[in-house]
């Protein structure tokens, strides 16, 4: 099986646009990332690319802190690319996306925002997009939508 990106390819560890700020989720973000979705459910379950999901449901804090630690190893061994989606004026976790292998295309792409910010949700889409399509080495992506 080949891997999921080159060897030769450095993911980036941010996107930055006037809306939002996309950097690495990991066990930092815990409490933020907790509040983020546990507070938006229905809005995810709606999100393109969630319905029929396991998740999101019901989880402790410390189910969410191994789940972030999850999506760091998996980004430390180049597997998948979670990001949490930050506002860029509080630092405040408004969202998540995940990059991940799908044996369809080269990438299969999910994104929430937390219902509060929903009128973010095709803005981050649309950045995201453009953004695989010019910083990242895949041709195919399957973006929810």
């Amino acid at each position: 099986m080949s891997p999921f990106v080159p060897d030769e390819f450095e993911p980036p560890r941010s996107l930055v646009t006037e809306a939002f700020v996309l950097e690495p989720l990991g066990p930092e973000h815990n409490e933020q990332d907790y509040d983020a979705w546990s507070s938006s459910i229905e809005h995810i379950r709606a999100s393109p690319g969630f319905d029929g999901r396991s998740w999101p449901r019901e989880m402790t804090l410390d189910e969410n802190l191994r789940d972030l630690q999850m999506h760091a190893a998996h980004f430390a061994e180049r597997s998948g690319f979670t990001y949490t989606v930050l506002d860029p004026h509080t630092r405040m976790v408004i969202g998540c996306v995940y990059v991940y292998p799908d044996e369809r295309v080269d990438a299969s792409v999910r994104s929430w925002v937390r219902a509060t910010h929903a009128e973010l949700d095709d803005p981050l889409r649309r950045a995201v997009f453009a953004w695989l399509a010019h910083d990242w080495p895949f041709e195919h992506v399957d973006y929810a939508s």
